[in-house]
């Protein structure tokens, strides 16, 4: 459902907030997309990865002596290929260290997981590469391993790395974030009542379905080509060259289609290790990961420990919060600190916050970003407190966050000063809505009770890097090409924007991803940034070729460039004075181009900047099962600001897309490990993602809100509807059962241990 406001009419717009063919639909249904696991190549040979059978061991020394002597096989390497950054000195690739990068493509000292890779070797085909791996001899010295957060940060916990200091003792907290706010000691002060709370989060994997895999040529003129699946080729180019010392420019990296990444794909695994093996065999190497290594040694997302603690007046005045949050960020630094410390207080407008974040390290797979990085967890602790403020003072829980909403001019903890904010919109949106006007049977049968809860969430959203090109073909045709992996449905948005401006049909716009070699540099597809960016950019391209257009026919008419509009594809006189002329198509003056100047196009490449923040507020009714402790979802409505949608089907997609992520997160979703801290659980067998069963039709209220930092009024939209979803759904669970959970997953068998308990 769209609702429109600021006197945005998509009427308006031929292309430009309709329901187009999806460019790339055929192709997915019919099979002719190529995903990286579909290339080959001449002579291409296999690689396959040797991983630690511990969870934490000393690699005292790799034999690879009877793995190189097996008939078959072309090259082997270790850690000792893959360019070592020493611990001193920081070396960041947008927000990743390459310190902690090397060490986790390929272990170093250490194994630091069950699953690390400690060698790889290419052969010419799979069984011979797995029999190679095998044959190589690891002497281990097994050490103590630590899994969860509360264990980690003990203080007789192994450590991990002898680097991490903390409070100047060797520790597994890796690092701190800060955002604060007032003076939060002085703000309970004033608070008459304080509402404190624990809760506990497990990390989920981000459950793409297309695996990590890539292809790699390295030629003897020192050139490299790789294909892979990733969520931006600039990045597999950038990582790859610092880990394999191939110069940058020596480098092309080109994406193929993917199969679902949801932040997962922003950091490479295989490509720096398919490059050094085809450097060593002389042979291009393909790559390719298993289910179970996806699942043990890629992502997943951060669990956590947060204590939240919020102070408000009688009336329902929020005067102060206090958050402190222990992330998960696997064996290696660089956990999402930034999602719950500046994401969890930022919708409200609270005078006086404190907001501390601490990366902890355990002997779990290096964490990666998934839809809002660390967002979720933060809300989840937030909005629970929230609600059970308002449930003690007496209030509703929409009026109360109401009443607190950040508005022009908020200051947030994280350092912004906000403009125009849309919070309050979702919230009314959610309050008008049926869905939480209408009466819930709470005990429709025996053994069955039903609640309803809400939630709501931000995220900051992002520009950044981008770059376009919008090329006329000799037939009036457009060909666009961006540099960004369409993850979402970019392409889409893209060809109704291009369409729209220049007055073509849908039909005749062509969207093409461009490689490192044919398009200028694009940061990653994440953050909600690339429609965003890529209409921009895109945007000022087309006007460029329409004042290109303008020209030409100004030229054919011999008359002012001036004095030529452009209207609904074609160039038209300005008015009488300029003359009287039949209009020029599109495909008029492309057939006259090599006559009046040459090939029409234009590109343009920008740090785009005006990305305003997304506000989401959802509801959600629940169903549990008393004695089997089943929680079923029936009904859920998330209304979210979404600026200008381009593409309204895809931004529907965006938002039911997050909402079923974080119902598997809330209800069943975890990594399960035994005692030798091994993954139990990996393969979609045993971990328990949400199918279509487990799920209700699912209300996408469209708020469309025009950015007014965008010419499209474009506003991120994939990343805020999986923050609400966690508190969201156990508060409803709360009001069905009048017992709160403070623990993800709500599972069976833990709901129904805390009905026992109570």
């Amino acid at each position: 459902m769209n609702i429109i406001s600021d006197k945005l009419r998509v009427e308006d717009n031929k292309w430009i907030g309709t329901r187009t063919v999806r460019p790339d639909g055929a192709d997915k249904v019919t099979g002719r997309a190529t995903y990286a696991a579909d290339n080959t190549m001449p002579g291409m040979i296999w690689g396959k990865v040797l991983r630690s059978p511990h969870a934490h061991a000393r690699i005292r020394s790799i034999d690879t002596s009877k793995a190189e002597a097996l008939p078959g096989v072309k090259a082997v390497v270790t850690a000792k290929d893959i360019v070592d950054f020493p611990l001193e000195t920081s070396v960041m690739l947008g927000i990743q260290d390459m310190r902690w990068m090397c060490r986790n493509v390929m272990a170093r000292e250490k194994a630091l997981f069950h699953g690390h890779p400690v060698a790889a070797v290419a052969a010419i085909n799979e069984e011979v590469a797995a029999a190679a791996c095998a044959l190589i001899a690891v002497d281990y010295e097994v050490l103590p391993h630590v899994i969860e957060i509360e264990d980690a940060i003990k203080p007789n916990a192994p450590i991990l790395h002898d680097f991490a200091k903390f409070e100047g003792k060797p520790s597994n907290i890796a690092g701190t974030m800060t955002a604060k706010l007032g003076d939060v000691e002085a703000g309970f002060a004033e608070a008459d009542i304080i509402v404190e709370r624990t809760f506990r989060t497990r990390p989920i994997h981000q459950g793409y379905i297309e695996p990590q895999a890539c292809t790699v040529s390295y030629s003897a003129d020192g050139k490299a080509t790789i294909w892979s699946s990733s969520q931006g080729q600039f990045m597999v180019r950038a990582m790859t060259s610092l880990l394999t010392g191939v110069p940058q420019s020596n480098i092309r990296a080109i994406p193929a289609e993917i199969g679902g990444g949801f932040g997962a794909k922003t950091i490479i695994y295989l490509e720096p290790v398919a490059l050094l093996l085809s450097k060593k065999s002389g042979r291009p190497v393909k790559m390719v990961m298993t289910r179970e290594e996806v699942m043990r040694a890629t992502g997943p997302t951060s669990g956590s420990f947060s204590t939240v603690k919020i102070g408000a007046k009688k009336d329902g005045t929020f005067v102060a919060a206090k958050g402190d949050f222990y992330i998960q960020a696997g064996c290696l630094p660089g956990g999402p600190l930034r999602g719950p410390v500046g994401c969890s207080f930022a919708p409200y407008d609270i005078p006086h916050v404190l907001s501390v974040g601490y990366d902890v390290v355990s002997n779990r797979s290096k964490v990666a970003a998934y839809r809002a990085p660390g967002a979720p967890l933060g809300a989840y602790a937030t909005e629970c407190v929230i609600d059970e403020i308002a449930e003690k003072l007496g209030m509703d829980r929409l009026e109360i966050r109401l009443k607190n909403t950040a508005g022009p001019g908020t200051k947030a903890a994280y350092g912004a000063t906000f403009g125009k904010v849309t919070f309050e919109e979702t919230i009314e949106a959610i309050q008008n809505h049926e869905h939480y006007k209408a009466p819930l049977d709470r005990n429709p049968r025996p053994g069955v009770k039903r609640g309803r809860g809400v939630a709501s969430g931000f995220w900051y959203n992002a520009g950044g890097e981008s770059s376009a090109q919008v090329n006329i073909t000799e037939d009036g045709n457009v060909v666009v090409t961006t540099g960004h992996p369409d993850v979402g449905g970019s392409r889409a948005s893209i060809a109704n924007v291009a369409a729209e401006l220049l007055g073509v049909d849908h039909s005749r716009v062509s969207v093409l991803i461009g490689d490192t070699a044919s398009i200028g540099y694009s940061n990653l597809t994440g953050g909600s940034r690339v429609t965003f960016a890529s209409a921009m950019v895109v945007t000022q391209s087309a006007e460029k070729v329409i004042g290109q257009l303008k020209e030409r026919a100004a030229k054919i008419w011999k008359i002012d460039p001036e004095a030529v509009n452009w209207e609904n594809g074609e160039a038209r006189p300005a008015g009488p004075n300029a003359g009287q002329f039949p209009p020029l198509t599109l495909a008029d003056l492309a057939a006259k181009a090599s006559d009046t100047g040459g090939p029409i196009g234009a590109g343009v490449q920008l740090n785009t900047t005006g990305a305003d923040p997304g506000f989401a507020t959802h509801v959600v009714d629940v169903e549990v099962d008393v004695d089997l402790g089943i929680v079923r979802v029936l009904r859920y409505t998330a209304a979210q600001d979404v600026g200008r949608a381009l593409h309204p089907s895809y931004v529907e997609g965006q938002i039911q897309g997050g909402v079923v992520q974080g119902i598997g997160w809330a209800l069943s979703e975890e990594y399960l490990y035994d005692k030798q801290g091994r993954l139990d659980n990996a393969g979609f067998l045993d971990y328990r993602m949400p199918v279509c069963s487990d799920v209700p039709m699912i209300e996408a209220v469209m708020l469309e809100i025009p950015n007014p930092k965008h010419p499209q009024g474009v506003r991120g939209v994939g990343e805020a509807p999986i923050v609400p979803p966690l508190a969201a759904i156990s508060n409803a669970v709360y009001d069905a059962l009048g017992k709160r959970f403070y623990a993800l997953p709500m599972s069976p068998p833990k709901v129904t241990e805390r009905l026992e308990q109570a």
